[in-house]
C-alpha cells in the first residue's frame, strides 16, 4: 500500500463534499508531477485529504477505489483522474503548523513541495500524523 496527500481549497471542494458524494473522481490536476503520482496510485491506497489556503490542515483520509483513467473534464489526453471514497474524518485536524513543529516530519513533501497538489507520504509520516490526530 502507498500513502498520499491530496489538496483542495475547501471553498472549491471540501472533505464534506467528498463525504456527501460517497465516491468521486479527483480532477483538475494540471501539474505533471501530481499527475504522475496519480498514475501510480492503486486501489486501496490511502490519501490524507488536506484543506489548503485558509485552513491548512489534514482533515480526513480517503481511499483510492479506482485507478487512473482519462480526466472527463478535459479533451486533453495528458490528464487523468482517480476515484476516491472517504474512509474516515480525523478526530482532530492536523495543521500545517503542527507538521512544521515536528522534527520527525521535516522531510515531508508537504514542507518541501508545498505547491504540489498530489504528493506521496511515507508510511512513517502517515503514522505520525494519525497519532497527532488522536491527541
Amino acid at each position: 500500500m502507498n500513502y498520499w496527500l491530496i489538496k483542495s481549497e475547501p471553498e472549491a471542494y471540501s472533505w464534506d463534499d467528498l463525504v456527501a458524494k460517497g465516491t468521486d473522481h479527483w480532477d483538475g490536476v494540471r501539474n505533471y508531477a501530481a499527475r504522475n503520482n496519480m498514475k501510480t496510485m492503486k486501489v486501496g491506497d490511502l490519501a490524507f485529504f488536506y484543506h489548503s489556503v485558509k485552513e491548512k490542515a489534514i482533515v480526513g483520509i480517503a481511499e483510492c477505489v479506482k485507478e487512473h483513467y482519462p480526466d472527463p473534464t478535459t479533451d486533453d489526453d495528458r490528464w487523468v483522474v482517480v476515484d476516491f471514497s472517504p474512509k474516515q474524518k480525523l478526530k482532530k485536524p492536523v495543521t500545517l503548523e503542527d507538521i512544521k513543529a515536528d522534527d520527525r516530519l521535516q522531510g515531508m513533501d508537504l514542507l518541501r513541495l508545498s505547491r504540489l497538489s498530489v504528493q506521496s507520504v511515507k508510511k512513517e509520516e502517515f503514522d505520525i500524523i494519525l497519532e497527532k490526530s488522536q491527541s
